[in-house]
């Protein structure tokens, strides 16, 4: 409040005071145009009461809503996505037992979101594992498989694979039931308009009779799934088609959006369109872009309009891939803060591809080491946390994996990540704890023979004695004066705190 009534003393004072230092003017609504209009208020208008308790009004509604929306991933977004377990087929029941066993053994270490992924509009055929069908077209143009789709060219969840949508709720009964456990509710969308709301011409809610098909850039198309054109945001009525979808996703409930194909090309216009529309919708929602490879080129653009965003194409449990990810996160140094994420991907630990997408049925194929190694990793580097694998399978080791305060910390209250080394086959990225003189240390081996990786203090700064505390072990490893060294398996890794004395 203090920000406000400093903003507001000159107010006070002698009414509201313009750039040229005049005062009496309040940008009012024009009831007749709609418009704002600027309105010159007499002088003792601008020391009326009620003028003075509309401006404290606006100003009550702009302080709160900054802090809205910068309480907006604050700290990297941690929950549970069911691409990687269940593909394009997640069931309802599928995504409630998630949900609940999220609320049973996560919650209270900091997992909170829920994300059904893509096409929750398809009715997958029984048994079925394709995941990406592409739509075709009947003699007079329509499209099959048609996806459920409302009057308004946009698309609802499919009621044979989400029996609660029944009688169009839409996401909503489901997005009760997750906020009923004390979780946030979120969906993945592909970026655009349904080609099959163009070819329909639907309306477009908002507008006075602009349909799909003039809102719709019919030559941007996604290359691996083609049920949707990409929109001209130049074009009257594209805004707001975006507008009607994130008023649809909040009265569902919706607190996270994952739009597909819109990273890799990089779309500016579309992503400051969806964003635009979170603005308006009147709820907080995270947005996430995907999938990668992001261009860095688009970092500044990324952090402004995006809560998170991917690096790297689909990250699956394979150890070169945890290779490539070293070096994509090392491209995106310094860039991460809150409210604006460089994404490594969902983590590929637990039981995976139920339902495809990609292999067989399989606990993670990662070793014991490489999943520490994983989730060293992701936790250092501050990316967030999405559990990729079917949560009610998870066995004693996933669950300690998940389950570590002091290594979720990291992630989620560390600073400024950086890689300090990367030689000879061991690596170490570092993180600042704010308000203190500790820092977080992360060995990696990354060779293929099991060897020691050393720390000279100097290197980050610390003098003095420096007691270190292996954060996975959660416990003190000792007081050492100049450097530390530790020997890890191959593919392995340690996470410290490093706590200088002096």
């Amino acid at each position: 409040m203090g920000k406000i009534k400093t903003f507001l003393a000159p107010l006070l004072r002698g009414g509201a005071m313009d750039k040229s230092g005049s005062r009496g003017v309040l940008c009012a609504l024009n009831s007749k145009s709609d418009e704002h209009t600027p309105t010159p208020l007499s002088r003792g208008e601008s020391h009326g009461p009620r003028f003075l308790k509309f401006t404290f009004f606006i100003l009550i509604c702009l302080f709160f809503g900054t802090r809205l929306s910068a309480q907006v991933a604050a700290t990297p977004p941690m929950g549970w996505n069911s691409y990687n377990c269940f593909g394009s087929a997640v069931h309802e029941d599928e995504v409630k037992a998630n949900a609940d066993y999220m609320a049973e053994h996560l919650k209270q270490h900091g997992w909170e979101y829920v994300v059904v992924d893509f096409l929750w509009s398809y009715d997958n055929p029984p048994g079925s594992n394709i995941g990406n069908p592409f739509q075709l077209r009947l003699q007079d143009g329509s499209y099959v498989p048609w996806l459920t789709m409302d009057k308004w060219g946009r698309l609802t969840p499919q009621p044979t694979k989400f029996p609660s949508a029944f009688g169009g709720n839409g996401f909503k009964p489901l997005g009760d039931y997750i906020h009923s456990k004390g979780l946030k509710f979120g969906i993945h969308v592909m970026r655009g308009i349904p080609r099959q709301a163009v070819w329909s011409k639907s309306p477009v809610k908002g507008t006075n009779g602009i349909t799909a098909d003039m809102v719709a850039d019919t030559n941007s198309k996604c290359p691996w799934m083609n049920h949707m054109y990409g929109l001209d945001m130049k074009k009257p009525g594209a805004q707001e088609y975006l507008n009607s979808l994130l008023e649809l996703y909040a009265s569902w409930g919706v607190d996270f959006i994952k739009v597909d194909d819109l990273s890799r090309p990089y779309s500016n216009a579309e992503v400051e369109g969806y964003q635009k529309a979170i603005q308006q919708c009147g709820r907080p929602v995270v947005l996430s872009l995907s999938p990668g490879e992001t261009p860095v080129a688009q970092a500044a653009h990324a952090t402004k309009y995006a809560n998170m965003w991917r690096m790297a194409d689909d990250f699956w449990d394979n150890w070169k891939e945890i290779l490539h990810m070293f070096d994509y996160a090392k491209s995106w140094e310094g860039v991460s803060g809150p409210g604006h994420w460089p994404d490594c991907d969902m983590i590929q630990i637990g039981k995976l591809s139920k339902r495809g997408p990609v292999g067989q049925e399989r606990f993670s194929r990662f070793t014991e080491d490489e999943e520490y190694t994983h989730m060293t990793f992701w936790s250092i580097f501050r990316s967030p946390l999405m559990i990729g694998g079917n949560l009610p399978e998870n066995r004693d080791f996933e669950l300690k994996l998940f389950t570590n305060d002091e290594v979720i910390a990291v992630n989620q209250k560390g600073s400024n990540p950086k890689q300090l080394y990367k030689k000879d086959g061991a690596m170490i990225w570092y993180s600042q704890i704010p308000d203190s003189k500790d820092i977080y240390a992360a060995f990696f081996n990354i060779g293929d023979d099991d060897k020691s990786v050393s720390l000279n203090f100097k290197d980050l700064g610390l003098k003095g004695k420096v007691t270190v505390r292996d954060l996975w072990k959660k416990q003190d490893v000792g007081q050492y004066k100049t450097s530390y060294q530790q020997k890890i398996n191959k593919h392995g890794a340690a996470l410290f705190r490093l706590s200088p004395k002096n």
